[in-house]
Formats: C-alpha cells, sequence, structure tokens
C-alpha cells in the first residue's frame, strides 16, 4: 500500500470517528459511521487472499446493514417526535431497533458472529484497529443515548456476552480469535455497566484500549498468530514475553493488575443497585475468561529456558526479525505495563 492512500485510509478513520462523536445529528452520525467502515474495508483486504476478502465482505455487510438499522431507527423517532436530535430518542420501537444497531456495531452477542471471523482473515494490526479504534463511535453513542435504552435488553446482551466470550474463547489456539472473544467478553462488562454509571464505563473502555493494544503490539512484535508461536517468544525477547505475560494476566482481571480494578469498581455498583444475581452470574462468567487467559500467558512462560524442546528450533535457526527494532518497540509496550497503582486501592 503506497504512502498516499495509507494517509487517506487513517485520515478518514479518525474524521468518521470524530464526525460521530461530535454530532448531534442523527444523520452527521450514520455519516460518520458509514466514512469508518469505507475506510477500514480496503485494510482489512490488503493481503490478497481469499480468507481476507472473505472477512472484508463480511465486515462491509454486517457494518452496513447495522448503518441501515441505525437510519431506521433514527428516521421512525424523528416521524413520531419530530427531532433528528440523538439525545431525543423516546419511541420504543427506535430505541429497540438502535440497541440492536449498535450491539452489531460492537459485536456483542447474539449479534457476534462476525467479530472472530474478521479478525481471523485480517492482519494483526487490523484486528488491532477493529478491536480498539472501531469500537469508540458506538461507545459514543451509546453513551449519548443511554437514558433512552432498555436496561433489561443491555443487562441480558452483557451477560450473554461474558459468557459466550468465555466459553468459546476456551476452545482456541488462534490469537486473534482468542483476542476477538475477549473483546467480546469485556464489552459484556462495559454493558452491563452503561445504564448504571457512565464514568465506571469511560474507565473500563479506556483501560481495555490500553491493554488490548499492549497485547496485540505485542503479538505483532513477536509475529505470534497461534498459541504454539507464543511458545517460543521468549527465546526473541524476554522483556517482551513478560509484558506479554502482564497483559494477558490483567486482561483476566487478576489482581492486583490493572484489569481487576473496571471489575472489581462493577461488582460492587452492581451490589450496591440489589443486582445480586446478576453481579453473581457476572463474576462467575469471569472465571471462563480468566482460564483461557492462564492457559496462554502459560504457554508464553513455559519456554524459560533454552533446554526445552519447544524451544529447540527457535535457539538453532535464524528467526525473521521484526520490522522495527526490539530495543525500539519493546519500552514502548512497557509504557503499557498492565500493573494497578497502590494508590486506587
Amino acid at each position: 500500500m503506497s504512502p498516499t492512500i495509507y494517509f487517506i485510509i487513517i485520515s478518514s478513520l479518525a474524521t468518521g470517528t470524530v464526525i460521530t462523536m461530535t454530532s448531534h445529528h442523527w444523520l452527521l452520525a450514520w455519516i460518520g459511521l458509514e466514512v469508518n467502515t469505507l475506510a477500514i474495508v480496503p485494510t482489512i483486504s490488503t493481503k490478497h487472499h481469499p480468507r481476507s476478502t472473505e472477512a472484508a465482505m463480511k465486515y462491509f455487510l454486517t457494518q452496513a446493514a447495522a448503518s441501515a438499522m441505525i437510519l431506521f431507527s433514527s428516521t421512525t423517532n424523528a416521524w413520531a417526535t419530530g427531532t433528528w436530535d440523538i439525545t431525543q430518542m423516546t419511541t420504543p420501537l427506535s430505541n429497540t431497533t438502535l440497541t440492536i444497531a449498535l450491539a452489531m456495531k460492537l459485536g456483542l452477542v447474539p449479534v457476534h458472529f462476525w467479530l472472530p471471523e474478521v479478525l481471523q482473515g485480517s492482519t494483526l494490526l487490523t484486528a488491532m484497529i477493529i478491536t480498539t479504534w472501531q469500537k469508540l463511535a458506538p461507545m459514543a453513542l451509546i453513551y449519548m443515548t443511554i437514558n433512552n435504552l432498555s436496561p433489561m435488553i443491555l443487562f441480558s446482551m452483557a451477560l450473554l456476552s461474558s459468557m459466550v466470550g468465555g466459553w468459546s474463547g476456551m476452545n482456541q489456539t488462534q490469537t486473534r480469535k482468542i483476542m476477538a472473544y475477549s473483546s467480546i467478553a469485556h464489552l459484556g462488562w462495559m454493558m452491563v455497566i452503561a445504564s448504571i454509571t457512565t464514568n465506571i464505563l469511560t474507565m473500563t473502555l479506556l483501560i481495555y484500549l490500553m491493554m488490548t493494544t499492549t497485547m496485540f503490539s505485542s503479538l505483532i512484535l513477536s509475529k505470534s498468530k497461534t498459541i504454539q508461536d507464543t511458545m517460543t517468544t521468549w527465546t526473541t525477547s524476554p522483556t517482551l514475553t513478560i509484558t506479554m505475560m502482564m497483559t494477558l494476566l490483567s486482561l483476566g482481571g487478576l489482581p492486583p493488575l490493572t484489569g481487576f480494578l473496571p471489575k472489581w469498581l462493577i461488582l460492587e455498583e452492581l451490589t450496591t443497585q440489589n443486582l445480586t444475581p446478576l453481579t453473581t452470574l457476572m463474576a462467575l462468567s469471569s472465571l471462563l475468561s480468566l482460564f483461557f487467559y492462564l492457559r496462554l500467558s502459560y504457554s508464553t512462560t513455559l519456554t524459560l529456558s533454552p533446554n526445552t524442546t519447544q524451544t529447540k528450533h527457535k535457539w538453532r535457526f535464524k528467526t525473521t526479525k521484526p520490522t522495527l527494532p526490539l530495543s525500539l518497540t519493546t519500552p514502548i509496550s512497557l509504557l503499557l505495563m498492565p500493573i494497578m497503582p497502590t494508590i486506587t486501592t
């Protein structure tokens, strides 16, 4: 891809997200979402491979359907109320349609099936963009319309997303699919607190973006596409291996790492709202995610010694070097080291 095309795509991604996040009119928000979708589709299909083309087509069809549902819900609401203001969604039909459309945009259960397949057909860098930057625009719309969305629908989708994300991730060996189901599970935690307090929602989103960016950066540097690839990361860069392990444990919500903080606050807030059954189910579902995070972190640190069988070939043969030198990129990843400050306790 030429630098000019690359610059246009990155600019379009940034512009579409900013338009959606700053708009108060539904048509402007819809235009921003469409610009965002049209910018990411060529990025997915950069690799001229049938799997990449299939992933780009799945992403386009899903996002186009979700955008059409958003336009339909906003039009229905404008017909009934006479306003196109985003914060004035008062029609029940419009609210339900908008909730389903935004869930499809994000990849919440039960409209999540496109996310693992699209990430598996994309490069690691494109997968990182889809699971981080592409979540900002729909989350901004949820933030602006949360007072009108149905809490029961959000709670149901949140619980299902947390359970399906943890249960489905246990059977995966591809790191991109594992990160896809990790994204689904974390989105479930965000949705369960969205209708209660937006402050914790914002904090959870920021920590999720930080952790996911760190994990994908580590996978890109180590060129790890499967769990088996992560077993030989130690021979390339021990510091990167430790960073991956800490990030995985933080994603799993293991104390005293940063990922434990939002889950702790969410469970505490749900208990305060007398939602004890939902709190218990969310806490139990997090154990499913923690299992495959521990499994992946164990496989990452399995080869702490070069005498093990798994690392024999990696030490014997010369490996391909990353695009950027590890001496430059490893400190960048270390800046995102997922250690929770003691002041939070």
